[in-house]
């Protein structure tokens, strides 16, 4: 790994537990509408700002209340709700213009050994090589290669892809952020697949209102980025105008590193919308 901490994880400390975050001069998505997964990324960066780095993100939960712009800052505050040897807890607040954007509440613990373990067995995939790239919302500069097939689970539709961000980062918080980063964008997209006859994700921000609403992450072992990881996640239930999805992500040797879970928004919209800002 080259350790080197990417620009748009880094922070400027701007007062007490405050920061402004780095803003990208264009979107992943192509419209100004700053990305979940970024905002996610950057808020965990806080937290482990404030801990010093001395303890592993061990859970995020998010709530995107409004959608942010990249043409203005984004500030974001950390309040430490409790801070003991082994566990630590903040609530992270990310605001623009004086309005709220998001809330994130970060659980982080200290590693102790094994009392027991199991975990679930990886699903049988081809591995990464020879594989195609393809396109996702994920991290800058990192590898998307999803593994062929529209493959479903008890009717419920499935993705998985290899994920790798290859210069690598020293941070486990940063780490994180980057493989959480990935988790965020394609859900609402998977769950229109077993309705492509009637609706096209590519109608969303045009006369389909989408967006991600919450999404929480459960990081259960360390995970290193610059190596190869499998990310499935299905698209689990449509219904009243929102979507449930869920996953996993795996290492290639078959440890579970991290689950996620996200609730969003999919239902037409009252009149046509501008793709650039509208959700």
């Amino acid at each position: 790994m080259s350790g080197e901490l990417p620009d748009i994880l880094e922070l400027t400390e701007v007062g007490e537990r405050r920061y402004h975050v780095f803003q990208p001069a264009e979107s992943a998505e192509g419209r100004d509408v700053v990305f979940s997964g970024q905002l996610m990324a950057q808020m965990m960066m806080a937290s482990d700002r404030e801990a010093g780095g001395a303890k592993d993100i061990r859970s995020v939960h998010s709530i995107f209340a409004r959608a942010g712009t990249y043409t203005l800052p984004i500030e974001v505050d950390v309040d430490s709700m409790q801070a003991g040897r082994t566990w630590a807890s903040d609530a992270v607040t990310a605001t623009q213009g004086g309005k709220l954007l998001s809330r994130a509440l970060i659980l982080m613990s200290t590693l102790d050994d094994d009392l027991m373990r199991h975990e679930p067995v990886m699903p049988d995939v081809p591995g990464p090589d020879g594989l195609d790239p393809g396109f996702a919302f994920i991290f800058p500069g990192a590898d998307w290669r999803p593994v062929p097939g529209e493959p479903a689970i008890d009717g419920v539709p499935v993705e998985r892809a290899w994920h790798r961000y290859e210069p690598g980062v020293d941070s486990q918080a940063a780490n994180q952020g980057i493989a959480g980063w990935a988790t965020c964008g394609n859900i609402i997209g998977l769950a229109m697949r077993p309705h492509r006859d009637t609706i096209r994700i590519e109608d969303a921000h045009r006369t389909l209102s989408t967006g991600v609403i919450a999404h929480t992450l459960h990081f259960l072992d360390r995970l290193d980025v610059s190596q190869w990881l499998l990310i499935q996640m299905l698209g689990t239930k449509a219904a009243n105008g929102r979507v449930y999805g869920q996953g996993e992500v795996f290492t290639a040797e078959g440890q579970l590193v991290a689950t996620f879970q996200q609730d969003s928004m999919a239902k037409a919209a009252p009149a046509p919308m501008d793709p650039s800002r509208s959700m």
